[in-house]
């Protein structure tokens, strides 16, 4: 779905209409919100456009690898395993890919009906979901139907047993979510509407390889002519040696017009508007980026924006579980963990930290093994009055 809303209405405030144009591309139900249908771009069209592609995969295939952490194993077993028909990475990645293209993600929590502990989750289809507001405004209640044929569709289920991620809910306090294309679609369908014009463009630019220019060429008739031609090509297009022209003959080829030169160079300014809408730097995205910001700046304000993500999640997983759960982005924008060890190294040098704390902390990230030898600070370290907990450093 790429958004959803609740009808509020005077006799019943729980009437939303939810519609899903990734599953009706062709029958957008519009009628609540002040959207120009001719102006909206549906999410699978939206992914056509190669700039908001990358946009997608990458945010949510990083997602998918921040590693998350629960405060108890059962729900970190369910955080591991959260499918019966996947992995973890697919899972996690495809409820993400959906945040980002809907503002809305659903999962359904399957539980133990003798002990109600969840036990898996199961990926929903937004199109498969429609979403209530209780009369008393106390909480959310979702309809719910499921591919499975032997499972009937479930009526009133609690928000408890929901997974529901949202992006920006405006105007419902938060209730559902608000897709970020909402914000692109103008600048998708000027890209639309710039690529048809650069086909076109393109197809009027060059209408021939280049002119053969003969000298007293008027006196040659058109059978002539194209004789002459087709013996050019002929040597052209031979792997026999270079073309041999005599002095009454000069070969041209022709240029790409310098209009269309420029069509062309102006075609790639959505990425701009695509990274902007999701909060990521667009050098991301092959973009030329902020000149004077150095690599590691670049690094942190990307890492700044998946975090924002991030805690959309944990925030819903916390709700639901309650198990303290913190999802640690270092896996996706530090794999080798390089900086993570250059930070700690860093702080040890100042002396913020002892060497025994950061032994801690690169085991704890799994930087070292957990058979590898502890640490032990060298005797000519220690002064006096040091113990084997400090490295004397100031």
């Amino acid at each position: 779905m790429l958004f959803g809303f609740l009808n509020n209405k005077a006799t019943n405030r729980a009437a939303p209409e939810y519609q899903s144009v990734l599953e009706s591309v062709f029958d957008d139900n519009l009628g609540g919100l002040a959207i120009d249908p001719t102006s909206y771009i549906p999410a699978r069209k939206a992914l056509l456009n190669s700039d908001l592609y990358a946009t997608i995969y990458q945010l949510s295939a990083d997602l998918a690898t921040c590693y998350m952490q629960a405060g108890q194993p059962r729900t970190q077993t369910i955080l591991d395993h959260p499918s019966a028909t996947t992995n973890r990475q697919a899972f996690w990645q495809s409820m993400a890919a959906q945040l980002l293209l809907d503002g809305n993600a659903y999962a359904y929590i399957w539980r133990n009906q003798l002990t109600g502990q969840p036990v898996r989750l199961e990926y929903l289809r937004p199109s498969q979901v429609s979403v209530f507001l209780l009369s008393d405004g106390t909480g959310l209640t979702y309809n719910v139907s499921f591919d499975e044929p032997s499972i009937s569709v479930m009526n009133n289920v609690p928000q408890s047993d929901m997974i529901h991620l949202r992006l920006l809910g405006i105007g419902n306090g938060g209730e559902v979510g608000r897709s970020p294309l909402l914000a692109l679609q103008n600048e998708l369908n000027i890209k639309n509407s710039a690529n048809g014009l650069t086909i076109s463009a393109l197809s009027k630019a060059i209408t021939s390889n280049g002119t053969l220019t003969a000298k007293n060429g008027s006196a040659l008739s058109l059978k002539e002519k194209q004789a002459l031609s087709a013996g050019f090509m002929t040597q052209a297009t031979s792997n026999k040696g270079p073309v041999v022209l005599d002095e009454l003959t000069t070969y041209a080829p022709l240029e790409l017009n310098s209009d269309v030169s420029k069509l062309l160079s102006s075609t790639d300014w959505t990425s701009k508007q695509i990274a902007k809408v999701y909060n990521i730097p667009d050098s991301y995205l092959n973009g030329q980026g902020d000149q004077q910001s150095s690599l590691s700046m670049i690094e942190g304000m990307y890492a700044n924006s998946l975090n924002r993500y991030a805690q959309a999640i944990a925030s819903e997983l916390n709700e639901k579980f309650s198990a303290a759960i913190e999802i640690d982005i270092q896996p996706a924008i530090d794999q080798d963990r390089s900086s993570y060890l250059a930070a700690v190294g860093g702080a040890v040098k100042n002396g913020a930290l002892s060497g025994n704390q950061s032994d801690f902390l690169l085991r704890r990230v799994g930087f070292l093994p957990d058979d590898a030898p502890k640490y032990m600070p060298a005797e000519s370290d220690l002064k006096g009055g040091d113990t084997n907990g400090s490295n004397g450093t100031n």
